[in-house]
């Protein structure tokens, strides 16, 4: 382990060399118009895993999937297997005029890492591989045997993920699974996400009429669906309150006093997160009265719109506008059952529409589970273990309002393997908006840990892992 440790130190530039080239690739998986670009990307990490030195290293799709890259090393046996996850799709830039460098360049500045993917989940790539690297070009060996995954479509909901297990459940069948895709909640502190939110997504169609009518003839007189389109979303207004769904917290789990009590210990600046985001000095935050942060965002169900339109600005006529759309995202937590929500959701937003207008409401895409483990046992000690040392700081479990839908189903796939969801990611990161970025030294206190979480899953039989 020590000269491992000592190649990650001598190589940091080559590896950051590395995540340079995959961030010079836009392999934007959104908008359905960058596919050369992800299928660029899929053989560049498929050739950076032969060059860490893994086997079997393919480019695989499942239908109509894009693609998948897959590597492994299987030489080390009666120890344990850990399944590798990492995706090499990234979202689009926006908001072109307020990133500072070139998104397809990384670019070092103020100790971080700019680029889009660098943090999410590019980074992650690098990291997993360097830390393979490090063994394979030291030893020659590893302590565990790898099987090792990047997906091509994680920024569009992993559609095709659950079918890829299936398919290749023989081939990717693991002990543990390892995940770098989740948040450090602070930048030098070391966090292991025991729990994540899912989403049920549904669209909201308003018609009031066939076609548009000239607002001369008929403003006033007609019903505008855009305006009971937005009477029907204000109505999901909850101040600081819980959100005004009937039923919608029945199924809510109740924080423990033990995870309460951890909760409010951990740091957060609440005047930093505002000057980060630039929100604006009128707005207050809409926690519900009593929860701090954590407390909402990990484990309270939220509603978010995510998209709206009704006509375009640049297209603007004066007219009653007879349709009107929008996206709804609620992320639901333990133990919300999806279909519950998506019927409390459909109840609530088609009650006593405006002006009697006909209001549709259709999933939006299937729905993401919650998941939730508990982050004890072998596997977790052997985790913590290695962050403590990595960071020089003692790790925190912690919540994630975000979502990973495979990891639950994965988990079951391998007959309730551990998932250990280790962080890249810190509050500065700005994942997904302007100017994302990898803080540096967390980057490197990653690899070391991810080195030693090998040596220590290493000492442990595969059956021990448990």
């Amino acid at each position: 382990m020590k000269a491992a440790l000592d190649w990650l130190t001598r190589n940091h530039e080559r590896i950051v060399h590395g995540l340079a080239d995959l961030v010079a690739i836009p392999s934007i998986s959104t908008d359905g118009e960058h596919h050369a670009e992800i299928d660029r990307t899929a053989t560049l990490t498929a050739t950076q895993m032969r060059d860490a030195g893994l086997h079997n290293v393919d480019v695989f799709r499942v239908g109509h999937s894009l693609p998948y890259a897959y590597g492994e090393w299987l030489e080390a046996p009666g120890k344990p297997t850990v399944f590798l996850y990492a995706h090499h799709d990234v979202q689009p830039t926006n908001y072109a005029e307020q990133w500072q460098s070139d998104p397809w360049k990384l670019t070092r500045r103020n100790g971080r890492l700019f680029g889009r993917g660098s943090a999410d989940d590019k980074g992650a790539i690098s990291a997993l591989l360097g830390a393979i690297a490090a063994y394979r070009k030291t030893s020659n060996q590893l302590p565990v045997n790898i099987k090792m995954l990047v997906e091509g479509e994680e920024e569009v909901g992993s559609k095709n993920l659950l079918k890829f297990f299936e398919v290749h459940r023989d081939r990717i069948k693991s002990d543990v699974i390892v995940v770098c895709d989740t948040e450090n909640i602070e930048i030098g502190i070391p966090s292991i996400t025991y729990s994540l939110r899912g989403i049920v997504a549904v669209q909201v169609d308003v018609t009031s009429a066939r076609i548009p009518v000239h607002s001369g003839m008929g403003g006033g007189g007609l019903p505008d669906a855009a305006i009971a389109l937005n009477t029907i979303l204000g109505r999901l207004y909850w101040g600081n309150a819980p959100l005004p769904v009937d039923g919608l917290y029945d199924q809510v789990r109740k924080l423990t006093d033990v995870e309460r009590q951890a909760f409010r210990k951990l740091p957060f600046d609440g005047a930093k997160f505002r000057n980060d985001i630039g929100m604006v000095p009128t707005a207050r935050f809409a926690t519900e009265q009593g929860l701090n942060e954590y407390e909402q965002t990990w484990r309270r169900p939220s509603l978010t719109v995510i998209a709206q339109e009704a006509s375009s600005i640049k297209g603007a006529s004066n007219q009653v506008l007879p349709k009107a759309t929008a996206l709804l995202s609620c992320r639901i937590v333990p133990d919300q059952e999806p279909e519950t929500v998506l019927a409390q959701l459909t109840a609530f937003l088609t009650k006593d529409p405006p002006w009697g207008v006909e209001v549709k409401v259709t999933p939006h895409g299937p729905p993401v589970k919650w998941w939730m483990t508990d982050p004890n046992g072998p596997a977790f000690e052997a985790a913590l273990g290695a962050m403590r040392t990595g960071f020089d700081h003692d790790p925190v479990a912690i919540g994630c309002g975000g979502s990973i839908g495979f990891v639950g189903p994965l988990s079951e796939l391998f007959g309730g393997a551990p998932a250990l969801l280790m962080g890249i990611e810190d509050p500065a990161s700005n994942a997904h908006a302007p100017n994302e970025s990898l803080h540096e030294g967390d980057f490197k206190k990653l690899m070391n840990s991810l080195v030693r979480l090998f040596d220590n899953l290493g000492k442990l039989t595969p059956a021990g892992v448990r």
